[in-house]
């Protein structure tokens, strides 16, 4: 995706947050000993699973007041991909309705609480009791739990003429019946790399897109903040030579977000 032959040992990590240790020449913008949080998907220097990480100053942004370090570390990609695709993809406006699939996921929950914030009245395909009551706490207005109850009729009891957009973070067959519960000319929209890639339904043609951030994106997402922090669900956090078995939670079931703390 770089257009480069990656080397090794090669860095993973697009998002992350600590203290500013350094700033480059002509950096006016970012102090050191600030508490920062940053994103940068790909980056080229070595991501954020390292004790020091290079980036962008327009991709670093303060913590948010309220929140913890970890907190930040783990919602600035996954967040801004989610802004993406409500904002720029989907142009949610307020009073529309929308649904997020996968809303107990990481993207999902904080997808939850920035539709509301656009003044979205939000539906919520969760996984699981767990993942429905915390759709639920981010604000959902209503929280269902795609495994048990089908989509459609969810859907159905929101909004009986169909829903304005759909918001999609995985895919498979509930997806699909989730862009088939959009009204005829609303619009779905999923990340790149979502497979199976969400099915087209009569009048609704599922949109990809790439979340890259950038800093007008980033500059967007802490106005949405504002003095209200999101709530960042961390199901499990892990050291550095965890690592490993963090990649292997990622395939169990679990809420929100993981995250690595370095000592």
């Amino acid at each position: 995706m770089q257009g480069t032959s990656p080397s090794f040992p090669y860095v993973l990590g697009s998002e992350g947050a600590g203290t500013i240790a350094a700033v480059g020449d002509g950096v006016t913008s970012r102090t050191v000993g600030e508490r920062v949080f940053a994103a940068s998907f790909l980056n080229p220097t070595g991501g954020f699973y390292a004790e020091y990480v290079c980036v962008d100053a327009g991709l670093v942004a303060p913590v948010p007041a309220g929140m913890s370090t970890s907190q930040a570390a783990v919602m600035g990609g996954v967040g801004m991909t989610a802004l993406r695709g409500l904002e720029d993809v989907l142009d949610v406006r307020s009073g529309e309705t929308l649904l997020v699939h996968s809303a107990s996921g990481a993207m999902g929950h904080l997808a939850v609480q920035l539709g509301k914030r656009l003044g979205a009245a939000v539906l919520a395909v969760a996984s699981g009791e767990d993942g429905v009551a915390l759709a639920a706490r981010a604000g959902a207005d209503l929280s269902i739990d795609g495994r048990a109850e089908q989509v459609a009729d969810g859907a159905r009891r929101f909004s009986a003429d169909g829903l304005d957009a759909a918001l999609l973070a995985a895919g498979g067959p509930e997806a699909d019946a989730a862009v088939a519960a959009v009204r005829p000319g609303g619009r779905a929209a999923y990340p790149t790399g979502v497979q199976p890639e969400p099915a087209s339904a009569p009048g609704v043609e599922p949109q990809a897109f790439n979340g890259e951030p950038d800093a007008e994106l980033l500059a967007r997402f802490m106005a949405l903040i504002g003095d209200r922090p999101l709530d960042v669900h961390i199901a499990h956090k892990f050291t550095l030579d965890q690592i490993p078995a963090a990649h292997h939670a990622l395939r169990e079931h679990h809420l929100g977000k993981l995250a690595i703390a370095f000592a």
